[in-house]
């Protein structure tokens, strides 16, 4: 296979289908009035199509490097891609809330090996000199698909069926699955190891069941006694988990990793600053509708500029990190998001779009350089037999901090708002502006994390000095 060929297209195929994973999670979610009007329920009955979704990933994700261990990236990715296009089709052909909900727990599943081995596949593929330009790429439309989900959602709904949201993944997928034939590397692990059927039961049921919870809370739809039951439920399975992985010699995620420092800042500083971040896509739209007064379209645009900064952010991103380092980029500019998110709280009626258009540029150039950064940093000092299980665990933790994230956004802003009629604008722009402020610090505080970093760390990556590990070469792969 041409090295070349494959440096070239990799990077777009992984971005590409990260972006469908990353679009479906929140496109549907302004179609659910239309999706529940079409099939005859009403819209609180169709969370589950949300929440399933989620589901899948949580108990996908963490099988899916001994997957690709075991049958190698290029076969289960294009299985991926062939199981998310497929479920695509169901979920616009469902025909009642039953068929939909399982038709989007397969989509989860198919999307929960497209992301950590498309990841796996470009940790492998690029020498760690040339990683982060890669990673740079492909982490871009993990960032704008969530912003651009519920825009997209609610345009097709009202131009066109609530259908053509899914339908519009098929010819994506297609075009997918011809470059994973054709370009896409086939790495396998270098032992054989046999799947940790009880460990893969512990940890899927316990992060499923907290993803689900995070996901449904503050609804109400559950007492508080029997959410408490489940979350100790969960914290139970994980922390048994954790004890299992322990003591066998193949564990379905070797928590042992953590051990390498540079990893284990990445993931731990990734998840605090998500918990601050990930808010933001639910107070965003609060903030512009019910504090401002827009309509829902303007606040749609009104997140475009994120995703523009976003994509603007990889020309600089190499030369920041060569010459200032990953310690001094994350500390700044952790501090540096924690601004931005504190400068929402200053927004009101009487602030110019202008001045909010200039927030959010700021905000979404400040996101991508972090994640980028982040993303990267956690391969810098991982060994090439390592990256599979390195980028399992790193996506099992990111897809925690997502919904944990959402939680911390709605639980802040639920504290705030308390008994505030919506009506009263100014009242809940301030129960607002206090959420902003409260999430501002906790993103600071994982600035904390990343001090712990020495000014030499991840140099392997953004300035070249490669180490005696590399990447292996495409051309010795099958």
């Amino acid at each position: 296979m041409d090295s070349s060929a494959v440096k070239t297209y990799l990077p777009w195929l992984v971005a590409t289908a990260l972006f469908m994973e990353q679009l479906d999670a929140t496109v549907v979610n302004t179609a659910i009035p239309s999706i529940a009007a079409s099939l005859g329920v009403t819209p609180l009955s169709l969370k589950s199509i949300v929440t399933s979704y989620i589901l899948g990933l949580a108990v996908g994700i963490p099988v899916s490097g001994w997957m690709a261990d075991r049958f190698g990236t290029r076969r289960v990715f294009l299985t991926a891609i062939g199981i998310f296009t497929t479920a695509s089709v169901l979920c616009g052909l469902s025909v009642n809330a039953e068929m939909m909900t399982g038709a989007r727990l397969l989509q989860g599943l198919g999307g929960a090996m497209m992301m950590p081995v498309g990841r796996l596949a470009i940790v492998r593929t690029f020498p760690k000199s040339e990683l982060l330009g890669a990673m740079n790429f492909v982490i871009i439309p993990a960032l704008i698909g969530p912003l651009l989900g519920p825009t997209v959602g609610g345009l097709m709904v009202h131009w066109t069926s609530w259908r053509a949201i899914f339908f519009i993944n098929v010819p994506f997928g297609l075009i997918a699955i011809y470059l994973v034939w054709r370009h896409m590397p086939d790495y396998h692990g270098d032992e054989r190891r046999p799947l940790d059927v009880l460990g893969l039961i512990l940890f899927s049921t316990g992060t499923a069941i907290l993803s689900w919870l995070l996901e449904i809370f503050g609804e109400h739809t559950l007492s508080g006694p029997t959410m408490a039951l489940l979350l100790a439920v969960s914290i139970g399975l994980l922390a048994t988990y954790a004890l299992h992985a322990s003591r066998i010699k193949f564990p379905l995620l070797r928590l042992t990793l953590l051990k390498v420092r540079t990893f284990r800042i990445s993931v731990v500083g990734g998840f605090v600053t998500r918990l601050g971040v990930g808010g933001l896509p639910f107070l965003l739209p609060l903030l512009y509708q019910l504090g401002l007064g827009l309509p829902a379209w303007q606040s749609g645009l009104l997140m475009m500029p994120s995703a523009a900064a976003a994509m603007g952010m990889k020309l600089i991103a190499p030369k920041v990190l060569a010459r200032f380092g990953y310690r001094q980029v994350l500390v700044a500019n952790t501090l540096c998001i924690g601004i931005t998110i504190a400068l929402f709280g200053q927004v009101g009626p009487s602030t110019p779009l202008a001045a909010i258009v200039c927030i959010s540029l700021m905000q979404g150039f400040f996101n991508s350089l972090q994640f980028s950064s982040m993303n990267t940093l956690a391969y810098a000092d991982i060994e090439t037999r390592d990256s599979s299980m390195a980028s399992t665990i790193a996506s099992s933790f990111q897809q925690l901090s997502m919904s944990f994230g959402l939680a911390a956004g709605s639980l802040v802003t639920a504290w705030f708002l308390g008994r505030v009629p919506q009506t009263n604008q100014v009242l809940v722009t301030g129960a607002l502006h206090h959420a902003f402020d409260f999430l501002a610090a906790l993103t600071v505080i994982s600035a904390i994390i990343f001090w712990r970093l020495r000014r030499e760390d991840g140099d392997s990556i953004s300035r070249g000095r490669e180490k005696a590990t590399q990447a292996e070469p495409v051309a010795q792969q099958a």
